[in-house]
């Protein structure tokens, strides 16, 4: 059975769902793997690396289509590129329900098979699978660069004939994977960094990566690693405690989401206008809105003294290693929907169940039953058999 590969279409997007070893990979256990030539490029993976691997290579998305099994994709389909995946097939991508309603609904009536990476269930045996986790560990690191590329002064101390420089403080907003990853990253550099999280259990992590916690006595646990959403007067509280660290800060990363929900409002205008001349602040979470109120995706702006710096996609910013990441994700999930170079999935498999948005033109839950306006799956479909390269 095939396994195809398309270029990514979303502006600015450098990723490439699979990479050269995982296809070797897939070859060997009997897939037949077809590459949109040019995919890979901007990844730094070339075509010569894929035909090496036992890729085909195909001169359109329409002609790598053509008679796939699985369509590995970073970014979930349009509905135009949805309309042309095969009856039956299936399709792993990050495909955000609810900001792809269109394109989920031409695949059920497609009768494909949708699978989302960031529904998987946060359990120990998924951690392999889990891209969201492997494309915010890329994210956390390069939102601490950019928060020293902005910055005009260095982060670690440095003694000198002509004086000593002090380090750079660096403030970082949510301690869940991209977080962690960016304490780290700013530690590394020399900075003195502080973190926040509304989650009591991450003052560990955060101190164990040499971070000092900052404790506002506000706490939202929530279920699966995540934070609840604030309520109103939570939200108030927490952004008036948080504007003194935001003011004694030269580098302030923010990284707070909620999923399925706009990302909350961390720092105000007001908060920003009173940091020092030369502050920076990187916003990670501006695809979903934004943590920083003046935040403008994709754009830096100045607020007062400060600089706002909206980061969009910033897994795309280090494409080679985060399409590394992302390959192998695909890889350890594909393994639960087929082996041996067929498509049979484990419809009793908790991971494969949680990950599925539609299944054979039938939603998997009734939530999403209700919001792509399909019936839902029934026990006798999830138990159906797989023919002819149906997922």
């Amino acid at each position: 059975m095939k396994i195809c590969v398309l270029t990514e279409t979303r502006a600015g997007e450098r990723r490439v769902a699979l990479v050269p070893d995982i296809v070797a990979k897939l070859v060997a256990e009997g897939w037949e793997l077809v590459i949109e030539r040019g995919a890979g490029a901007a990844a730094n993976f070339p075509d010569d690396a894929y035909v090496a691997a036992g890729a085909t290579l195909a001169q359109s998305a329409t002609a790598a289509l053509e008679g796939a099994a699985v369509i590995a994709k970073v970014n979930a389909p349009t509905a135009e590129e949805a309309a042309m995946f095969p009856k039956g097939s299936l399709c792993m991508s990050f495909l955000q329900p609810g900001q792809s309603v269109d394109a989920l609904k031409v695949l059920a009536a497609n009768d494909v098979t949708a699978v989302s990476f960031d529904l998987l269930p946060r359990i120990s045996r998924a951690q392999s699978m889990d891209a969201l986790s492997s494309q915010a560990t890329v994210s956390g690191y390069r939102a601490a660069l950019s928060g020293a590329e902005y910055q005009t002064k260095f982060f670690p101390l440095i003694m000198t004939a002509a004086g000593t420089v002090p380090p750079a403080k660096v403030l970082v907003m949510g301690v869940g994977v991209a977080g962690l990853r960016a304490i780290a990253t700013a530690r590394s550099l020399g900075a003195v960094v502080r973190a926040y999280d509304v989650r009591a259990a991450a003052k560990e992590e955060a101190e164990s990566l040499g971070a000092q916690f900052v404790d506002l006595g506000v706490s939202a646990e929530g279920t699966g690693g995540y934070a609840r959403e604030l309520t109103q007067e939570e939200q108030a509280a927490q952004q008036a405690a948080l504007a003194a660290e935001v003011a004694a800060s030269d580098v302030v990363i923010t990284t707070a989401a909620v999923p399925g929900r706009k990302a909350p409002i961390l720092v105000t205008t007001a908060a920003i206008e009173a940091m020092a001349p030369g502050a920076v602040v990187i916003d990670m979470a501006a695809d979903g809105g934004g943590n920083c109120e003046p935040t403008i995706a994709g754009e830096v702006i100045r607020v007062n003294h400060a600089l706002v710096v909206g980061m969009t996609n910033p897994p795309s910013q280090m494409p080679t290693h985060a399409s590394f990441l992302f390959a192998r994700n695909v890889y350890n999930l594909l393994a639960l929907f087929g082996k041996a170079g067929e498509v049979a999935p484990d419809w009793n498999d908790e991971v494969v169940t949680a990950t599925a948005v539609v299944r054979h033109g039938t939603a998997s839950t009734q939530a999403f039953a209700e919001l792509l306006g399909i019936p839902v799956a029934v026990a006798a479909e999830i138990e159906e058999s797989v023919e002819g390269g149906a997922a």
